[in-house]
């Protein structure tokens, strides 16, 4: 080979991997609103409508040593978004994907058809009321990615709500026009564990400024792993109380597995869940009164295995909507307008995360201590429960709030939404509980309208309604 040809294949080969690079490189900016700009969705592959709102899509790094960088989906209110509040959603798992959940099955504007290829608009989209913001936490979950693989191996709780604290401080300098803006933290199912200890460290993290960096105003979960003694108390009665387990099993679940955590069950426990298993059979115990998903159900099914999310449209119910979420977001097309980094998330897109969920460090077996700091400190502290779920049921939620052993302001009572009951409420003295009669484990993806109905009561800081008597001239 010549000099000349040596000197040009050279070339070529820097040439090219230099538009490899500019290719690789050209969705970052240092300017915060170049690239706000950048993270813009113009449009999605199957997406058949127009829209009125913008929606965003990208990712922050929270970590510049090991490289960790969490997915964010941001979606302005569909009218007048400058005066709406903010809101954040956190699914749980640990280990699930916000954009699996949250998102496509429950309040975001987009769901998935079941072709896994077109979207449809979700006429009771939380951003009918605020503008929302998806967060897929921590890295290995979902989108989310970190350059050094032994991080996807060392995931807890601590660190969790110091990077959420940090994606949202970071976020606020890319969107700096909802910067001090009401924010509200909501989420379901493990998020009972995140959305109050990121709220903890909110609340510190301001305290410790002296400022209102982040102004957070309150927040919200929904069938969430609270306390695990209480969590098991409520659990092991509702399964006894609906007829899935014999007398004789809930006892002896009341014996072994008392005081123990669904994560570090004992020997003796497992057993006797192994007997609850068979009693219960092949059902949806994440909504027992719904069809489940045919195929690979029932491993998969229980709140005490691991490989599953734990506490995790106005059509018919569709029990296999992970199903098609699978589909549309492994589409290269979709990821490319999503502005994935391909080459650092993970190959396949899973809803969650074995991984994760698998090697998990850190997970207190109680968070009723958080409730009790921030019972104090002003916020809005909403919980609600679907009374069908057999994962995180309302019996367990009812435990864990009844030892805060706060007072009560309004007594137990039927709200309506409709002329119809859509469940029940009672009002205590820096908390609020409500119930979602026929909700699963995923209250939005089973009655969607009382969602929405929830999240507006919740906003405005009312009451959930009272019966509207109708005059009969």
């Amino acid at each position: 080979m010549s000099t000349f040809n040596w000197v040009f294949n050279l070339f070529l080969i820097l040439f090219i991997a230099n538009l490899h690079s500019i290719k690789c490189t050209q969705s970052f900016s240092s300017d915060p609103y170049n690239q706000q700009q950048l993270d813009k969705v113009l449009k999605l592959p199957g997406q058949n409508f127009s829209v009125n709102f913008s929606h965003y899509a990208g990712y922050v790094t929270v970590n510049k040593e090991s490289g960790r960088a969490l997915f964010y989906w941001f979606f302005e209110a569909d009218e007048d978004p400058s005066s709406k509040p903010l809101v954040l959603w956190l699914n749980g798992g640990p280990g699930c994907s916000s954009i699996a959940f949250g998102l496509a099955e429950e309040i975001g504007p987009f769901h998935v058809e079941k072709d896994g290829k077109t979207l449809y608009l979700n006429p009771y989209s939380w951003n009918k009321v605020a503008n929302i913001l998806f967060l897929d936490s921590p890295v290995g979950v979902g989108f989310s990615y970190s350059n050094t693989s032994t991080d996807l191996l060392s995931n807890g709780d601590k660190r969790t709500a110091a990077e959420n604290l940090e994606f949202l401080l970071r976020w606020f300098e890319r969107f700096p026009q909802y910067r001090g803006r009401d924010l509200y933290i909501t989420g379901e199912s493990y998020a009972g564990h995140y959305v109050p200890q990121l709220s903890q460290a909110i609340v510190r993290h301001n305290r410790k400024s002296g400022e209102q960096i982040v102004n957070l105003k309150g927040f919200m979960v929904g069938n969430a792993l609270t306390d695990d003694f209480h969590d098991h108390l409520g659990l092991f009665q509702f399964m006894w109380s609906v007829g899935m387990i014999s007398d004789q099993t809930f006892k002896q679940l009341n014996i072994v597995c008392d005081f123990q955590s669904f994560i570090h069950a004992s020997e003796h426990c497992e057993r006797m869940l192994e007997i609850a298993d068979e009693e219960i059979g092949d059902i949806d115990m994440y909504s027992i009164f719904t069809p489940p998903c045919t195929g690979n159900f029932n491993k998969f099914n229980r709140p005490w295995r691991r490989t599953r999310k734990f506490g995790l449209l106005r059509k018919a119910y569709d029990p296999c909507t992970e199903q098609h979420s699978k589909v549309y977001f492994n589409l290269p097309e979709v990821q490319d307008a999503l502005h994935v980094r391909s080459k650092n998330s993970p190959l396949k897109w899973e809803t969650c995360s074995d991984t994760v969920n698998e090697n998990w460090k850190d997970s207190p077996r109680s968070v009723l201590n958080v409730y009790r700091e921030l019972l104090h400190s002003g916020l809005r502290i909403w919980i609600f429960s679907g009374d069908t779920d057999a994962v995180i049921p309302v019996t367990s939620t009812r435990y864990s709030i009844d030892a805060l052993k706060l007072p009560t302001v309004s007594p137990w009572r039927a709200w309506y939404d409709d002329g119809q009951v859509g469940g029940w409420t009672q009002e205590y003295e820096g908390l609020s509980f409500v119930t979602v009669r026929g909700a699963g484990h995923e209250v939005a993806l089973h009655k969607p309208k009382q969602a929405l109905t929830l999240i507006k009561s919740y906003l405005a800081g009312d009451s959930m309604p009272t019966l509207q008597l109708v005059s009969d001239s």
